[in-house]
């Protein structure tokens, strides 16, 4: 297998969302530049069905490691999804059991194909589960692995020290997972690592066990997390329950992009996309330079994204849905339309058929004001509605409904 070393494609790698190299930009240059076929991971935990935008960042990246030769693993944490990573929580995250997380990896293979190839004949990228090492640890061999680490390291995660500052309990099962996914890297005897900038403590682990168990010097490349620049609010977040998920439908996937803030849009494109840093680096010009109406280059962002998963046909047609449906306040050609018993609560319509996923979500936005009646442009203010005429709604940015009460 040949392995690409050009300084311009390395470069690129090593640009598009990148947040740090560990230990230093020269010693991964040197790595990647050296003709090395490299054992390169990124570990994703399975605490949910869904993956989503933000993921595809670190995707993405192995996508392009991929294409220069190495070999690259997509690791699915099913083991240590059962501990339950603390970052960046105020509070011990929920343990999940076994069922609930084959469960939840049982459509990632799905959902990452367009984006990782794994049926290139001659380098597909391996999917491999930590379960197939860590669920054979004795407790020796932990005690072994904990003897690495001291205390006062672990308290070095800025959550556990707010969360002991607040007097909030820190649990002797949280220290643990750093260790799980540190032996990750020694289990797959790996040459590198990618993640989030929330998983740098976890992989420098990884890194310090790589040294101790194999003598091996393993690099970090960490990613920078999708955020609003003028807020800092993270925009792909599952549990804040804001994000993009790979199984949307083709519409929900175009309005979901269409509906990130304007300061997202070069991060989105850089990090997203397969799109050459030649033309991100001309939209950012333009973005910069008030050249261009932002929408317009989301527009651009959302086909762009929505064809990556669905195809170019679905992903124009989706454009053109949009732009009936909010540039030109006009109902989409194509809509669910439900029959229902006259008086029929809309809350129960909509959360029967979908539209929202429950009663405190619905109240939500009726509280914004974000169900409207397309006919008369009136916002739905009582949350007690009752069906008793038709009603043609939008709910929300992106969902409608036509209803009509039958006696």
């Amino acid at each position: 297998m040949n392995i690409t070393t050009g300084k311009e494609r390395i470069d690129e790698v090593l640009t598009r969302g990148v947040a740090e190299l560990l230990p230093s930009r020269e010693k991964v240059e040197e790595r990647l530049s050296s003709g090395e076929r490299l054992r390169i991971y990124l570990g994703i935990d399975a605490t949910g069905a869904e993956l989503h935008l933000g993921h595809t960042k670190n995707i993405l990246l192995l996508e392009r490691l991929r294409r220069l030769g190495h070999v690259i693993i997509l690791l699915f944490g099913d083991f240590t999804a059962m501990i339950g990573d603390p970052t960046d929580k105020g509070a011990a995250r929920q343990r999940l059991t076994k069922e609930e997380v084959e469960e939840n990896i049982a459509s990632w293979k799905e959902q990452i194909t367009p984006i990782l190839s794994l049926d290139d004949p001659e380098n597909p990228a391996q999917i491999r589960q930590n379960s197939e090492w860590l669920s054979k640890l004795g407790f020796n061999d932990v005690v072994d692995i904990a003897s690495n680490f001291t205390v006062q390291h672990m308290l070095e995660r800025d959550m556990f020290e707010k969360r002991m500052n607040e007097g909030k309990p820190v649990y002797v099962h949280e220290f643990m997972y750093p260790l799980m996914q540190g032996y990750d890297s020694v289990a797959m005897d790996v040459d590198g690592e990618v993640g989030g900038t929330d998983q740098t403590f976890n992989m420098l682990a990884g890194r310090s066990l790589q040294q101790t168990y194999n003598t091996k010097e393993k690099f970090i490349i960490t990613m920078s997390l999708i955020a609003d620049p003028v807020t800092g609010k993270k925009i792909m977040s599952k549990s804040e329950g804001d994000y993009v998920s790979l199984t949307a439908t083709s519409e929900d996937m175009y309005g979901g992009v269409m509906a990130l803030p304007d300061g997202v849009i070069v991060q989105m494109f850089e990090g997203c996309t397969f799109v050459p840093m030649k033309e991100v680096d001309e939209v950012r010009a333009q973005l910069e330079g008030g050249e261009v109406n932002p929408r317009d280059l989301k527009m651009k962002l959302a086909q762009e994204i929505t064809k990556m998963y669905h195809g170019e046909e679905a992903a124009e047609k989706a454009g053109l849905q949009f732009t009936q449906a909010f540039s030109e306040r006009s109902v989409p050609s194509e809509i669910n339309e439900v029959s229902v018993v006259s008086g029929a609560l809309l809350v129960d319509v909509l959360v029967e058929h979908g539209v929202v996923e429950s009663k405190s979500a619905f109240r939500r936005l009726v509280e914004a004001g974000a169900v409207r009646d397309m006919e008369s442009e009136e916002k739905i203010s009582d949350q007690n509605t009752a069906i008793e005429r038709p009603l043609t709604l939008r709910v929300g940015k992106k969902q409608f409904i036509k209803i009509t009460p039958q006696e």
